[in-house]
């Protein structure tokens, strides 16, 4: 059974390995959220996650003729660097399984550390079986993500981590996927301060985990989808909701276009780069789902930053559409010398800054002689974009 005992274990074996990672006030943050609000950085861990905590603290304890024999892993990104870097740590064969859909630049980041890659399986659920096959039949150690006590333990070294530099503490705000992460902390969180108030937050589109614990007993989806890859798990462990359903005292989610704000607000703010996993807690601060802690003191844990630059660059275009601070737009002119200079000319008046256009006059839907123009600019905001249509709107090149 995991207990506080088995987490100060953990954190004595992982103390040479892992990285004290900073926890910060956040004062931006803070003052949109009216709560004393402060940051456990595991993004800036040593594999950019948590999860070298417990993968770590798992090899550690295994016997030395497991060891001899090896590990193996089903994980498509942070589990993987966690236990391919443990592994390295004591000179050991780790063959991780991956989804055949993984991006190369996390394959890459498990082969550094010496660990074999094995691309497997449609989705982390099929590269899962096929570990636990392929570790029976080569005699392999299998090191689960979450659904272990020493797992679980490492992960929960981070509460410690956070009481150590604040043990006046009101309420954590924790990823929760598997669970692994929050039934390690909140069993350390309860065990040594029962009124720190334990809150999960999962991504919407990962819904088993919260479904489980709302109804007490363990739910699958049938599917999931969401920019939180980290959290992304379709079926529930028994194990882990079991702790949970003793030490963590609420449990929300949080959709996509949430998650995205939160990632863009703390790469702008914070000047950090976190994952979607990681940036659900911040997430839920912006957009007051948790006004009950106004004027106390709250940990977020930024579980990881191992984000996808290719997924980044489209959350960083989406945000500033959405924040007035980019605009397209598209108007028809009559395709004769002058006319798009004129247009032009106006958006310049508007101090409205073209970064890319496009002319087209061959569509089928144009009359003929007439050409779309597609324009993208730079606004500096709501009003700033209500004042250019406006007189895009008088001038005849928008309708109402």
């Amino acid at each position: 059974m995991l207990d506080l005992q088995k987490i100060y274990e953990a954190k004595e074996r992982i103390k040479d390995v892992i990285v004290d990672t900073p926890f910060s006030y956040a004062p931006y943050l803070s003052e949109l959220a009216e709560c004393e609000v402060y940051l456990k950085k595991e993004n800036l861990q040593a594999t950019g996650a948590f999860k070298i905590r417990g993968a770590y603290n798992k090899i550690a304890t295994l016997s030395d003729a497991q060891r001899a024999c090896g590990v193996v892993a089903a994980s498509a990104g942070n589990h993987a660097q966690g236990v391919a870097m443990s592994a390295s740590k004591f000179g050991i064969k780790a063959v991780i399984i991956m989804p055949e859909s993984t991006p190369l630049t996390k394959i890459n980041g498990v082969k550094y550390f010496g660990a074999e890659v094995i691309l497997a399986g449609a989705n982390y659920d099929e590269a899962y079986a096929y570990a636990k096959k392929y570790g029976e039949e080569n005699s392999l150690t299998f090191v689960h993500p979450f659904e272990d006590d020493e797992v679980m333990a490492g992960q929960g070294t981070v509460a410690l981590e956070i009481l150590d530099k604040c043990p006046d503490l009101d309420a954590v705000i924790i990823p929760a996927g598997g669970g692994g992460l929050i039934s390690g902390m909140a069993t350390a969180f309860k065990a040594i301060n029962p009124n720190i108030e334990v809150i999960a937050v999962s991504a919407a589109g990962a819904p088993a985990l919260k479904n489980s614990y709302d109804l007490g007993r363990a739910v699958d989806s049938m599917s999931v989808r969401t920019i939180a890859d980290g959290i992304a798990v379709r079926d529930t462990s028994e194990i882990t909701l079991g702790y949970m359903l003793k030490t963590v005292d609420k449990f929300l989610s949080v959709d996509d276009s949430e998650i995205a704000s939160g990632i863009l607000f703390l790469l702008e703010k914070q000047k950090l780069v976190v994952e979607g996993a990681g940036a659900v807690g911040v997430a839920a601060l912006l957009h007051h789902k948790l006004d009950h802690l106004k004027g106390k003191k709250v940990a977020v844990v930024l579980s990881g930053g191992n984000m996808d630059v290719t997924l980044l660059s489209v959350i960083i275009e989406k945000g500033l559409l959405k924040s007035g601070r980019k605009m397209n737009i598209t108007v028809t002119l009559i395709d004769k010398p002058g006319s798009l200079m004129r247009f032009t000319e106006i958006l310049k008046e508007l101090t409205a800054n073209i970064v890319h256009i496009s002319y087209d006059r061959t569509s089928v839907s144009l009359d003929y002689g007439d050409a779309n123009v597609t324009v993208h600019m730079e606004t500096k905001g709501e009003e700033h974009q209500e004042q250019i249509k406006s007189v895009l709107k008088k001038e005849g090149y928008l309708r109402d």
